[in-house]
């Protein structure tokens, strides 16, 4: 079975393309019909305090997400780790399992270990990355890293682990957000991905979906503006990037995927019910049943 790709991935920051194009959603066209909508990324004629203002509230409203740390305290073991340097700050919150309630615990732990603690691994790519949207591109000096995360608990048999990293670009109007995303089978003590959940080969059935959600939120107007529909290979991209947290699968995008980073959304939930055409029906699927 396939584990998800290294952890060390998540901190190769995927940039915003050159292209200012993206795939919009015309909202008076169905999204079935997505070849024949135009891409364009519309620049938003908002001023900067009113953009901050949404910015603020898109960025508490993860920060602020309830998850299942308390009624886990029992099976997690929460860790920190801080590293200074001349030029950046790392500063990171991570989880471990408790072994003495299973050995095979240690499967999780390793994994963070090797491929999340990898404080060399990150300095390099901290100099070696792209900036993502809203960087001026100016050198770097004292740059930070913060990362977090929210945990959920399935019934005592899944976890399922949401890591976002805060990233602070020296010249960046604000922070931006990348987002990596475990899901752990406790009862085998292994890693789970997107096609131990889903049928093979469903990805642009389970993209409609999400596209249709994210329409009817840009429809609503709000915080929507200047967001567009999620491409193919974007989704492809991130398609082991979801939690499940009791009857909803939560899927998470980096900054400027879906939309920019002052606007719209990080995520986009999918109710079960709705899932149901795509999910694999086999008895080692957490979903089903």
């Amino acid at each position: 079975m396939k584990i998800f790709l290294p952890f060390l991935i998540f901190f190769t920051l995927i940039a915003c393309k050159n292209d200012p194009k993206k795939e919009e959603i015309d909202t008076s066209a169905p999204l079935s019909n997505q070849e024949e909508i135009l891409d364009s990324l519309r620049v938003s004629d908002r001023n900067l305090d009113a953009q901050q203002q949404t910015l603020n509230i898109k960025r508490q409203e993860l920060l602020e997400k309830k998850d299942s740390k308390v009624e886990m305290e029992k099976l997690l073991i929460s860790k920190s780790f801080l590293k200074e340097g001349d030029w950046y700050t790392l500063d990171f919150k991570y989880p471990y399992l408790n072994q003495k309630i299973k050995p095979q615990f240690e499967n999780f732990n390793e994994y963070i270990s090797k491929y999340y603690l990898d404080a060399k691994g990150v300095e390099k790519q901290i100099l070696e990355e792209k900036r993502l949207c809203d960087s001026l591109g100016i050198p770097k000096q004292n740059e930070k890293r913060m990362v977090d995360y929210k945990i959920y608990n399935l019934n005592n048999r899944l976890i399922s682990v949401l890591f976002y990293k805060e990233n602070h670009y020296t010249g960046a109007a604000h922070a931006a957000y990348t987002f990596d995303c475990l899901n752990f089978d406790l009862e085998r003590a292994v890693f789970m991905n997107y096609e131990d959940f889903f049928n093979n080969g469903s990805e642009e059935e389970l993209r409609d979906i999400l596209n249709t959600l994210l329409k009817t939120k840009i429809n609503s107007g709000e915080m929507y503006y200047d967001c567009w529909a999620i491409s193919a290979d974007d989704f492809f991209d991130a398609k082991n990037n979801f939690v499940v947290n009791d009857d909803v699968v939560e899927f998470y995008f980096d900054d400027c995927v879906i939309c920019p980073s002052y606007t719209g959304t990080y995520s986009i939930q999918i109710p079960l019910e709705m899932l149901m055409p795509v999910l694999r029906k086999y008895k080692k699927n957490p979903l089903i049943g």
